[in-house]
């Protein structure tokens, strides 16, 4: 990982890497339900990786919630056919859902740990005030003394980590951290200004956990989730949905943390056409069936190359 300055420095600046620079690894946010709003099987993974190979590479997906739709009890199996790793989620926001991710995790992770890359207790749990860091702290804890040798973290907007908020879990040993961090909810354009916004963001967040830590090698660092709606998805002030926006967001943003060797998930793998409709703060209904960089039905978006140039 190279000093938390470098990245607001290639924000402004072209990108240049040499031969032996070591890339960022490339996942997928992933969900749990077919396009009919079904939960997904162990076939479904599996053609969901068969799909994410093939056009990006990667073999590396997140969830959300082990328990939800049996996730955990599916997607490992599936993960173990096709050499793919996961991320398992906690949902620790109430007690009856960390109780069914953990009884799912305690159940499935023994029998499939070269297929679990970590465990994330919590996606933005700060953010929304569900939990205070030192509750969120706690449960991560005990997920972790739950799964001996597997990482545990957390994952959560960026500024919480920026700002203070998530400093009993930095200050508490948690070596697993993912930034979330969009700039299209920024209202930047998808250009020059989401990638300055974007390698912002994750200097902040990873700037003020090196200065608790003291050392960038005693903890490892994503990009949670990022990304772009394309065509067919709700804009948002200067930032526009479009299959041509995505494309630019993925080359001077993702490929560009990319190639400075910062991992990210990119949100998200697939268009989920059963969400509803969602309602922000403002009032305004937003569509949220169009972050996929594939098509519902896996294949790719036109003028999507989910390749870095």
């Amino acid at each position: 990982m190279r000093a938390a300055i470098t990245l607001l420095a290639l924000a402004a600046a072209p990108l240049t890497v040499t031969a032996d620079a070591v890339k960022g690894q490339l996942g997928w946010a992933l969900g749990t339900k077919k396009p009919d709003g079904t939960c997904k099987y162990q076939a479904d993974y599996e053609a969901d990786f068969d799909a994410i190979s093939s056009q990006t590479g990667s073999k590396l997906v997140r969830g959300y919630a082990a328990s939800d739709c049996n996730c955990a009890q599916q997607i490992l199996p599936a993960a173990k056919s096709k050499g793919f790793q996961v991320i398992l989620g906690v949902w620790p926001d109430v007690d009856d859902s960390f109780n069914a991710d953990k009884s799912a995790l305690t159940t499935y992770v023994p029998q499939y740990k070269d297929q679990v890359y970590g465990v994330t207790v919590g996606s933005e749990a700060l953010y929304r005030k569900s939990l205070t860091a030192d509750a969120l702290l706690s449960k991560i804890n005990d997920i972790k003394s739950a799964l001996p040798g597997v990482k545990v973290g957390t994952a959560d907007s960026w500024n919480k980590f920026a700002d203070g908020t998530a400093d009993p879990i930095i200050n508490g040993g948690v070596t697993f951290l993912l930034a979330n961090a969009f700039a299209f909810w920024q209202g930047q354009n998808a250009g020059d200004g989401a990638q300055y916004t974007f390698f912002d963001d994750a200097q902040q967040a990873l700037g003020h956990i090196q200065g608790l830590r003291g050392s960038l090698d005693d903890f490892e660092f994503w990009v949670g989730e990022t990304g772009w709606p394309t065509d067919g998805g709700s804009d948002y002030s200067a930032a526009k949905a479009g299959n041509a926006n995505a494309e630019t967001y993925w080359q001077k943003a993702v490929c560009s943390m990319l190639d400075w060797g910062v991992n990210v998930f990119y949100f998200e793998a697939f268009d989920e056409p059963w969400k509803p409709a969602s309602v922000g703060d403002n009032g305004i209904a937003a569509d949220e069936t169009h972050w996929g960089a594939m098509n519902a039905d896996r294949s790719l978006k036109p003028g999507l190359s989910l390749k870095c140039n």
